[in-house]
């Protein structure tokens, strides 16, 4: 059975991941007013963050942004309030991408920085990411010893009064140039019709205004934030809005984002959908062309899609999967010297211009491309997407799934039964009470049927 971590993934092998305690694959997630999203939970966050920075530097420089949700400035706030408490000197950027603050934190040389945003989650939840001074998230083992000292006082000390935070606005100005300077080079984008759903989350200014500024005609929906409706219907999870607005109005590109701006998914001028997988596509193709594509290798996860992974050997080029979560699609980056990686969400991570997945990036750089090579309908012909099918299902506990005799069985028998056309991934969510099963065949029927027989294990083993 393959590595429980998730290890590099096998055609046909299961890949199955386990979860983290506080921490999971991106951050804190909670529901604001409940642990660990708790006002003496979130001071010691800010508390043993700052004294983990205090090891290295007396008065270190913090960042902290947040996405449009009504609980987001509290939540600031009170993390703010613990880092004052050990010396730590804020910033505070207000509304902002997640990248956006990984940015300005690696570009402004701020200690770490900290985003309060829950991504695609709906408005009532909402998580912390943190950032180090390099603008890449911490690693593992320095979040689990930060983890380890929230856990030692949150019921210690109460927190003192909420910090007070203003935002600066120059840092979204910062950030927006930062961008223009990423425009591919020959790529003209005047005129360019282009459609922005930003999900009425972090992008709903800073994405029209980065367009408009480089003369793109742009027509932006969902892009009203009132503090509830991020995410809601809209957004990179539900592009139906999007695909309807492309096609009326004629645009040559529909860009969606999640509620912080860290994914983006495309629709084409025909209004095909086109994910993160047909993103690294096209731009390892175009970055092979002016040979700037490091290694002939791209980084994806456990669940890119087998269709990418064969377009790619058809041009001698290679796909190295490793867990879902772009801190490991970064870390093999580093590792192995790529540039080029991400998820097929639509976390892309150019590493040559940024550390982390940027959803207006990503937008930035396939605006360019089409402008410079046609429609994004021509770029992802050849890409044939194999039949894939991702089931969730809640689960009231999560035991290591090979210790579980039902699923392991359902695990042998599906892998045994694709050999080498197929793919079977079953890992718990980082940030939900859930486990996710994907089966991915040439045949959609083999699909459904190892999808049914996988949910139908989980569940009568662990199911919520």
């Amino acid at each position: 059975m393959a590595d429980p971590t998730g290890g590099l993934a096998r055609r046909g092998s299961p890949i199955l991941d386990m979860p983290k305690e506080l921490f999971g694959t991106d951050g804190i997630r909670g529901v604001p007013g409940e642990y660990p999203l708790d006002d003496q939970t979130l001071y010691w966050v800010g508390r043993s963050i700052g004294g983990y920075l205090r090891l290295r530097n007396q008065q270190p420089r913090v960042l902290i942004g947040t996405d449009t949700r009504e609980s987001g400035q509290h939540i600031a706030s009170e993390i703010a309030a613990g880092l004052a408490e050990e010396g730590a000197r804020t910033s505070f950027a207000g509304v902002i991408t997640t990248p956006g603050v990984a940015c300005l934190v690696r570009k402004e040389r701020f200690a770490a920085g900290v985003v309060i945003s829950a991504s695609h989650n709906p408005y009532h939840d909402n998580g912390v990411k943190l950032f180090a001074g390099s603008g890449m998230k911490f690693p593992d083992e320095i979040e689990e010893q930060i983890e380890g000292e929230i856990l030692r006082h949150r019921n210690g000390r109460p927190p003192r009064a909420a910090a007070r935070l203003s935002p600066d606005r120059q840092l979204d100005k910062d950030y927006l140039d930062f961008l223009r300077g990423c425009v591919v080079p020959g790529s003209n984008l005047s005129g360019f019709r282009m459609v922005l759903d930003c999900a009425n989350g972090a992008a709903s200014s800073l994405a029209p205004a980065l367009f408009r500024s480089l003369g793109a005609n742009v027509i932006a929906i969902h892009d009203s934030p009132d503090g509830r409706n991020i995410n809601a219907n809209c957004g990179s999870l539900y592009p139906q809005d999007l695909q309807r607005e492309v096609l009326e109005t004629r645009a040559t590109l529909g860009v969606a984002f999640d509620g912080d701006a860290d994914r983006a998914m495309f629709v084409t001028n025909s209004g095909k959908i086109v994910d993160g997988d047909g993103v690294l596509l096209v731009a390892a193709r175009y970055l092979r062309s002016v040979d700037q594509l490091k290694g002939k290798r791209v980084v994806g996860t456990t669940m890119t899609n087998l269709g990418l992974e064969r377009a790619l050997e058809a041009e001698g080029l290679s796909l190295v999967r490793v867990p879902v979560g772009d801190r490991y699609v970064l870390e093999e980056m580093l590792r192995g010297g790529s540039n080029l990686g991400g998820e097929q969400s639509g976390h892309v991570i150019f590493l040559d211009d940024a550390t982390t997945g940027d959803g207006l990036l990503t937008a930035l750089k396939m605006a360019c491309l089409v402008a410079l090579q046609g429609p994004l309908d021509e770029l992802v012909k050849d890409l044939k997407v194999f039949p894939q099918n991702i089931v969730n299902v809640k689960v009231r506990s999560k035991p290591p799934l090979e210790s579980l005799p039902e699923v392991s069985r359902a695990l042998k028998d599906a892998t045994r039964a694709l050999g080498g056309s197929g793919r079977v991934v079953l890992r718990y969510s980082g940030t939900e009470p859930k486990a996710r099963v994907m089966v991915e065949a040439e045949r959609a029927e083999d699909v459904e049927h190892w999808t049914e027989k996988l949910a139908h294990a989980v569940k009568s083993a662990i199911g919520a």
